[in-house]
């Protein structure tokens, strides 16, 4: 038997696909592997290069099999899919992520900890339990606004309406009526009280990490921003540029610097003053980074320049009332306190993230 170099595993919930290879590239076998046989099977073989696609479980399993001795690599799912020769199949796959890790220009994924799993799961967790209670304000709103019973909007008008629920002497909601709403009502409120456990973990954690702590120095970006980077990114030296991070964490500093610049012209023309959203706060502004909101003057004096306002976007705290730790969820209202270019928070991030001074 041929000395195997390398292995393609695709990875599966039960039946593995195995593709084995040796240095000239030659099959050496490919073969089907039930899950309690993976390791044992890792174990027999000499110590080679495993490649695997970057899906569910892909980090479990490289730590497992590295722990082996062998030098594992995950690889994007898209950049294995042009090596995929006739139909998709598990053998088919397994080949192709054989071939694909072998690449000299082949960008990997780097392995995560379980620890930064964990961080990550904090994120998803919250972001779920936020669906969640979308999902049930909007229910509770539409069935109210059935009979007659509106709130203005904002999340913080709800407590009227899950006040309206529990008050039994309102004769306005039907009994069976308020039996059925007292249940998502107590849903609503569930879902803010294990939001809130989340966040205060996050907040705790982005005080004492070092990298996120600097994170939250960049205008728009607050805890939880700091903490998506930080799960997303755990090796920022893998990335060419600081603009490939932001895409990467859904930050598009470019795009909301017109934005906001094309909104700010708009306003002096039609003879207003100010930022196009009143600025808010939402908590501590040594966390948040949230600038102090310029005079009229400055700010017109500014628009002549084409330069960006000062001042946090006021849709930073519209989706949900969990945004006081920073800018909106997802990172994309950033602002600048100087005449700035669309490279600015790019600049700003990959420092940030390199332990520079910032």
């Amino acid at each position: 038997m041929k000395q195997v170099s390398t292995v393609g595993l695709d990875l599966a919930k039960h039946v593995f696909q195995v593709h084995g290879a040796d240095a000239e590239g030659e099959p050496v076998f490919n073969r089907k592997l039930r899950r309690s046989e993976v390791l044992r099977f890792f174990e027999k073989l000499p110590p080679c290069l495993v490649g695997m696609e970057a899906c569910g479980s892909a980090h479990y399993w490289a730590r497992e099999i590295a722990a082996l001795g062998h030098e594992v690599r995950l690889i994007p799912p898209a950049y294995v899919k042009p090596f995929v020769k006739r139909g998709k199949t598990d053998a088919a796959d397994a080949e192709a992520i054989s071939e694909a890790v072998t690449r000299k220009t082949m960008r990997f994924v780097p392995i995560k900890t379980a620890e930064q799993q964990a961080a990550a799961m904090v994120l998803k967790a919250r972001a779920l339990l936020v669906r969640q209670r979308t999902q049930a304000v909007n229910a509770l709103r539409a069935h109210l606004a059935e009979l007659g019973i509106i709130a203005t909007a904002g999340l913080a008008k709800v407590e009227a309406l899950v006040a309206i629920v529990r008050d039994e002497t309102d004769a306005r909601l039907p009994a069976a009526a308020r039996f059925a709403l007292m249940a998502i009502a107590d849903e609503i409120e569930a879902s803010a009280d294990q939001i809130d456990r989340l966040e205060r973990a996050i907040v705790v954690e982005a005080k004492r990490d070092e990298d996120m702590r600097r994170l939250t120095t960049i205008p728009g970006v607050g805890a939880i921003t700091a903490a998506t980077i930080k799960a997303l990114v755990p090796d920022p030296g893998g990335f060419k540029s600081a603009r490939h991070i932001c895409r990467l964490a859904g930050i598009d500093a470019a795009a909301s610097f017109k934005r906001r610049q094309g909104a700010a012209r708009t306003n002096i023309e039609d003879g207003k003053s100010g930022t196009p959203h009143s600025p808010r706060r939402w908590g501590n502004s040594r966390l948040t980074g949230c600038p102090k909101r310029r005079s009229d003057a400055a700010v017109a004096e500014g628009a002549s320049r084409q330069t960006a306002f000062q001042g946090c976007s006021g849709r930073a705290g519209q989706q949900n009332g969990a945004d006081h730790l920073g800018a909106s969820e997802q990172g994309r209202d950033l602002s600048a306190s100087r005449p700035i270019g669309d490279d600015y928070h790019h600049r700003r991030l990959i420092d940030a993230m390199t332990a520079k001074t910032i």
